[in-house]
């Protein structure tokens, strides 16, 4: 059974405005309408939901997560393209955890 927009929101703790935003920018694959034209969101478009968040909290780039959603779209021949998107943004991932780990020793120390 789909969600609508007000169960997506308490559900992921976005507003309207930015899920509408993230629909716009291509961050995330169309959402199917009723005939009323109100978003109903399939388990698929939780999934995009819930990666773009992830996506996001890591700082990867809001291009880069499009070229994702786009990538996708086009089907299974981009997957080596996708998988390497992701590789380079783990990279970063663990950057930002080994720089976070450093400046916890540092107030450890001071604390």
């Amino acid at each position: 059974m789909a969600k609508r927009m007000k169960d997506v929101t308490a559900e992921t703790g976005l507003s309207v405005h930015t899920i509408r935003y993230y629909e716009k920018e291509g961050l995330l694959p169309p959402i199917d309408r009723d005939k009323n034209g109100i978003r109903q969101f399939t388990d698929d478009n939780m999934f995009w939901l819930d990666l773009v968040i992830c996506l996001k909290k890591t700082k990867m780039p809001t291009e880069q997560i499009k070229r994702i959603v786009e990538l996708s779209q086009e089907g299974d021949h981009t997957i080596p393209e996708r998988k390497a998107i992701l590789e380079a943004h783990r990279a970063t991932i663990d950057a930002q955890i080994k720089e976070l780990k450093e400046s916890k020793k540092k107030v450890d120390k001071k604390i």
